[in-house]
């Protein structure tokens, strides 16, 4: 299962997909975790310290490699050079799975220890001054999309990307690429302008859109976000001891919890495990392809110096029964 965490800045987001990441360990199930923020900020919400958090190797900079193996050897492909971050995956491609080891998590992930539970942890990669002026930081969660778009996950496996902040996502596909988009909301004005800009962009493309409303104080602030994002709101959390712990850098162990926190992280679970039997792998494939005719369209033609149409398989979908076959 494929879950995005969205918010304007300062939002908690980055908070609450961690503690989201931290339940879903406790549970035993295999869990990748993925920081595509601009502001990389989810290594230090899962632990770790700053030396550490640096260590963790950029995806953005092990794009190349990521894009060979990828390849494999779809004859659509002419080389990884003609890869984009739109690339769709076809017959000979290489696909992700959550469960396995394979040389993108060797170069991209590494192992997050939680109370004694492990995560994988993938981050695209700081903003760096080297990029300022040069760069779009899409280019950076350009890997995390064409990861995404070959990756085939099922059930009780999830994949947690902390998104970068506002509606910066929908400067690619990447927001189609989830079962399920959270997007944290603050019981404000600017709070919810996010979620009223994301659910107008998100409409036509069947998004899975569900509030958590966050920094929730008391009636009044449920009154608001109720009157303001109506049936979309599934969960309110409010202040937490742990998390204030936690952002000083002296996190209790996570079975100290509030339960009240713990059970809106229970919730989100049930909300996550019930859009399962709603995947639709034929639409999945379909707007993969469509984002990637509009992407060559617009520039990835020139750039690459390739018609990047012949890339799609037409035949192609992705789907669990190509993990039996594979």
């Amino acid at each position: 299962m494929k879950i995005a965490f969205v918010g304007k800045g300062g939002s908690g987001k980055t908070t609450l997909s961690s503690l989201f990441i931290r339940y879903l360990a406790t549970t035993g199930r295999p869990v990748v975790a993925v920081d595509a923020d601009i502001n990389q900020h989810l290594g230090a919400a899962l632990g770790l310290d700053e030396a550490e958090a640096a260590a963790l190797p950029a995806m953005g900079e092990r794009l190349k490699l990521i894009k060979e193996y990828l390849r494999g050897d779809n004859p659509r492909i002419a080389s990884a050079e003609t890869m984009i971050k739109t690339t769709p995956p076809g017959e000979g491609s290489r696909l992700l799975r959550v469960r396995e080891d394979n040389p993108v998590y060797d170069a991209c992930a590494r192992s997050v220890e939680l109370d004694g539970d492990t995560v994988r942890l993938m981050v695209t990669g700081p903003f760096t001054d080297a990029d300022l002026g040069v760069a779009c930081y899409h280019s950076k969660t350009g890997a995390v999309e064409l990861c995404l778009n070959h990756l085939v996950d099922g059930r009780d496996e999830y994949v947690v990307v902390d998104m970068t902040a506002g509606s910066d996502s929908f400067a690619s596909g990447m927001f189609t690429r989830f079962d399920i988009t959270f997007l944290v909301a603050e019981p404000t004005r600017k709070g919810v302008s996010v979620y009223r800009q994301y659910k107008e962009y998100a409409r036509d493309y069947g998004v899975v859109l569900k509030v958590v409303g966050n920094k929730v104080q008391g009636q009044d602030d449920l009154d608001f976000l109720r009157a303001e994002v109506g049936d979309d709101l599934l969960v309110t959390v409010g202040h937490s001891d742990w998390v204030r712990a936690m952002e000083k850098g002296r996190p209790p162990r996570f079975a100290l919890l509030e339960d009240t926190n713990r059970r809106a992280l229970r919730l989100l679970q049930t909300a996550v495990d019930a859009t399962y039997d709603l995947r639709d792998w034929q639409r999945y494939t379909h707007q993969m392809v469509h984002f990637h005719l509009k992407n060559a369209q617009a520039w990835g033609n020139e750039r690459t110096g390739a018609d990047l149409a012949a890339q799609v398989d037409p035949g192609f979908v992705l789907g669990e029964s190509l993990v039996a076959t594979a």
